[in-house]
């Protein structure tokens, strides 16, 4: 609990007068004003982050944090849990989907097991982070202790201080657990305070009848526990995952380092709202890489006052959609710091 109470108070908001500054500077580049739309806004908050110290290279990662969920059992999931093991082997491979995008992006990619039911020993490739085997079916009991939800936020802590002193500032978020949807649907029903029908989606793709039942039991697991939504920690313990708050760690320990993080999709942008109701001023630092398809994606963003870039209409997760955005957060950065001024270029400006 210390190192999370301690990385919460670092984190302080951006300093405004670096929007101001980066404003000017882009309102003197050879376009006209506000031409290139959202890409100068994300500019913008780039360089507030950085404290202008913005570069055109920048050391890039993306975490993909592994945990499996008791509420699988509860045939939440076109998919049995045994996936959430086989899909880490696969990103040690390198075959996955978020290994293909992250090498096109030039990122690397970092899979954390923090709660995979699954006896990996020491493999090359995978970060030990496990806290626990896997979450309990919180329909029937806590899917975590409170102890155990500080720990995984602790894991993501932990790792954004270690990547930040090897040199990294443009960091993604990204999951695997078979079942996760369930639990972000949970935790934004709850932080959001829209209904659980309105929030829940299909997941991997199960069936109408299946949803129904999702809803329904996310319902009663609600019900059940009623935590408090002013506590996150606690909503977090009772029907969360423990890789969801290692995602929530990881932002709070990006932010608190004054870095870029982009956070990928529903199960990422649950994390982001346990992180936010922690500490708001983590809002400054995050973007929203996409919009998924998930049903409570856009509810959680909106609470957050995050604006998607892109919109794919994809629902993969591991991280997929901060690999494809980190070429918009480039693009951006590499337009305030390369493109010519007016009274560089001998251009006219208007009169």
């Amino acid at each position: 609990m210390k190192l999370l109470k301690e990385t919460i108070e670092k984190v302080k908001p951006t300093n405004k007068k670096w929007m101001s500054k980066a404003q000017e500077h882009l309102d003197n580049l050879t376009k006209p004003q506000g031409s290139l739309g959202y890409l100068e806004e994300i500019a913008k908050k780039i360089v507030a982050i950085f404290e202008g110290n913005t570069n055109s290279q920048h050391k890039k990662v993306i975490f993909t944090f592994a945990g499996d969920h008791g509420i699988a059992e509860e045939g939440v999931s076109a998919f049995p849990k045994d996936v959430t093991a086989q899909m880490v082997f696969n990103f040690i491979r390198g075959g996955a989907g978020i290994n293909v995008l992250a090498r096109h992006s030039g990122a690397e990619v970092v899979v954390v097991d923090v709660a995979v039911d699954y006896d990996f020993g020491k493999i090359e490739g995978l970060l030990d982070k496990k806290i626990i085997r896997g979450t309990k079916n919180f329909l029937k009991q806590p899917a975590m202790t409170l102890n155990e939800a500080i720990k995984s936020i602790e894991v993501g802590i932990e790792c954004a201080i270690e990547y930040c002193d090897k040199g990294y500032s443009i960091f993604g978020t990204g999951d695997m657990g078979i079942g996760n949807t369930t639990p972000s649907s949970a935790i934004t029903a709850l932080l959001t305070g829209k209904s659980v029908s309105e929030v829940t989606g299909k997941g991997t793709g199960i069936t109408d009848d299946n949803l129904k039942e999702k809803i329904s039991k996310i319902e009663s697991a609600i019900n059940f526990h009623k935590p408090d939504v002013n506590n996150p920690i606690e909503v977090l313990s009772r029907v969360g995952g423990a890789e969801i708050g290692a995602i929530a760690g990881l932002i709070i320990g990006v932010a608190s380092h004054k870095k870029v993080v982009l956070i990928d999709g529903f199960i990422s942008t649950a994390g982001a709202l346990i992180a936010y109701k922690l500490q708001p001023f983590v809002r400054d630092y995050i973007f929203a890489s996409h919009r998924s398809v998930e049903k409570g994606h856009i509810s959680a963003l909106e609470l957050m006052n995050l604006r998607p870039i892109l919109d794919l209409d994809m629902r993969l997760g591991e991280g997929t959609g901060s690999a494809i955005a980190m070429f918009i957060i480039e693009a951006g950065i590499k337009i305030y710091k390369e493109m010519a001024t007016f009274s560089q270029a001998g251009v006219s400006n208007k009169t």
